[in-house]
């Protein structure tokens, strides 16, 4: 018996892939495309948050609406009995109906999501859990068949809760509409499920708080922002007696910058002490590692700063998951997720001696790092102006866009559109908050631009015309070549071509003279 028609058939095989593939790669739009046909609406090749469009798109209404029809047609044909289905079959439908049942509890779970900070019966409660099951055992539970599913029905209804948060905290904590943007949200998508959703959902969701996360990028490119989104999209199992779940990561999020203490009070901080275990010890307390539950985090940052003893004593941790407190002997189990980001050269540090090999390979068990702003403009010139936008609405409302409108003009005026802005989006804050205040901003000096390194970045983004690429490449080579008939030869030109395109202050900045006349 075959459970779907052919038209059907198709539009499964496509949401089956859909249901489990990273919905910030561009797979995503290929398989909704796949599975709508002629009902597919197009829409940006980017999928990031824009305060003038929803979150969603028709694309996703459909699919919903086309997973209802097929799942009850399915569903009619299992429970008139006949021949027996195959096994592909089934795990089609079974894919098909667990997509529809988070698309149908999807607004009860936005609801909890709104639900304010502090309330954490309120966000930990789901009493919705009842009608899941329902609507599960309609589909699931029918004559003579009895799906897997269904005996792991808690299991399911907690990572329907898990996808529905992360998507929430990537979409709307990590915006930016260029490619190196959409890249970080669907590496960090990958930290939080790995690249096999159906193996994460099967076996690795246990095993995840296990492996450290190590965030790199330069200074004020939303290293923290990373980091909470982890935090909070983490797995957390749900009790269906009790129709609650074990917990709320906002709550179990614990950032300490290393930087920012001394290395006594960081260890202090991190696995506490013991009475007397040093002056000023006048209480026993707990340190973030002990009171860190399962699902929860702790955040490391500036971690290229750690100083090399207390390298050994995270390392221990990072090992076999035990620590003590300062003063005592008893070791204590570290049950939650370590993630850790810097701004340093890890590399250069290993080479120097200042940061330990072992440590380092302990802690970039998953790797991810953060574009510039820099890169993200020169992908997409006209990204700044959404990044402006989205500052903005923190202070101005829905006075945002005009805001930010003026706010480009201004830093067009005043800094140029090839602003290198070295402090990135913390950078563009500061700038944003003085426009806003004092109608100016002044930026700290900064060294200026290596040439070489803006022909690179601005070949590889492709944001160069043809002449300004031969201007800025015919430069750098006569820069190195020093007369006209070496660069010529070097280029394949004509030497009155290399001539004429050949920029003087090019040529100095590459280091180089113009030797000739």
């Amino acid at each position: 018996m075959a459970i779907f028609n052919q038209s059907d058939f198709r539009f499964v095989q496509a949401l089956s892939k859909l249901a489990y593939c990273n919905p910030f790669l561009p797979e995503r739009i290929a398989l909704e495309r796949e599975a709508l046909g002629e009902e597919f609406v197009d829409r940006d090749f980017v999928w990031s948050y824009r305060l003038d469009a929803p979150p969603t798109t028709p694309n996703i209404e459909r699919l919903g609406r086309r997973a209802e029809v097929a799942a009850t047609r399915a569903r009619d044909r299992l429970a008139a009995g006949g021949a027996a289905p195959s096994d592909a079959e089934l795990r089609l439908y079974e894919d098909l109906v667990h997509y529809l049942l988070f698309h149908r509890t999807d607004p009860a779970f936005s609801a909890l999501i709104a639900t304010p900070p502090g309330r954490l019966e309120s966000r930990v409660r789901a009493p919705f859990y009842a009608g899941f099951v329902r609507e599960a055992e309609s589909y699931l539970a029918l004559p003579g068949l009895r799906l897997p599913a269904l005996d792991d029905l808690p299991h399911l209804f907690a990572c329907c809760w898990q996808v529905r948060r992360a998507f929430e905290h990537i979409f709307l904590g990590l915006v930016g509409g260029s490619l190196p943007a959409a890249r970080l949200r669907a590496a960090v998508w990958q930290s939080i499920f790995t690249r096999d959703m159906r193996r994460y959902r099967r076996t690795l969701y246990a095993r995840m708080g296990d492996v450290t996360t190590l965030i790199l990028g330069p200074s004020g490119t939303g290293k923290e922002l990373v980091a909470r989104a982890i935090a909070r999209s983490r797995y957390i199992p749900f009790d269906p007696v009790a129709s609650r779940f074990a917990g709320d990561p906002d709550d179990a999020y614990h950032p300490l910058n290393l930087s920012a203490l001394s290395p006594p009070l960081v260890e202090s901080e991190l696995f506490g002490h013991r009475k007397g275990a040093f002056t000023g010890a006048v209480a026993d307390r707990a340190g973030w590692l002990e009171v860190c539950p399962p699902i929860g985090t702790v955040f490391l940052d500036e971690i290229g700063d750690v100083d090399p003893s207390l390298q050994v004593k995270l390392l221990r941790v990072l090992q076999t998951r035990t620590f003590q407190r300062i003063g005592d002997t008893e070791s204590r189990r570290f049950r939650g997720k370590i993630v850790a980001a810097t701004n340093r050269d890890l590399a250069a540090a290993l080479r120097d001696g200042r940061f330990r090999e072992d440590f380092y390979y302990r802690l970039c068990g998953d790797l991810l790092a953060t574009p510039s702003l820099r890169d993200q403009i020169a992908d997409a010139p006209g990204e700044l102006r959404g990044i402006l936008a989205f500052i903005a609405r923190r202070w101005v409302g829905d006075e945002a866009e005009a805001v930010a409108a003026d706010l480009e003009a201004w830093i067009a005026s005043n800094l140029g559109r090839d602003y290198a802005w070295p402090g990135n989006v913390r950078e563009l804050e500061q700038c944003v908050c003085n426009v806003l205040i004092r109608g100016a901003y002044c930026p700290a000096v900064a060294p200026p631009d290596d040439p070489r390194d803006t022909l690179a970045r601005g070949a590889a983004a492709g944001t160069f015309t043809a002449d300004e690429l031969l201007r800025r490449y015919c430069s750098l080579v006569y820069a190195r070549a020093g007369t006209w008939q070496e660069a010529a030869r070097r280029l394949g030109l004509d030497h009155r071509t290399v001539r004429a395109h050949v920029d003087p202050r090019l040529v100095s900045a590459y280091g180089g003279t113009r030797r000739e006349s």
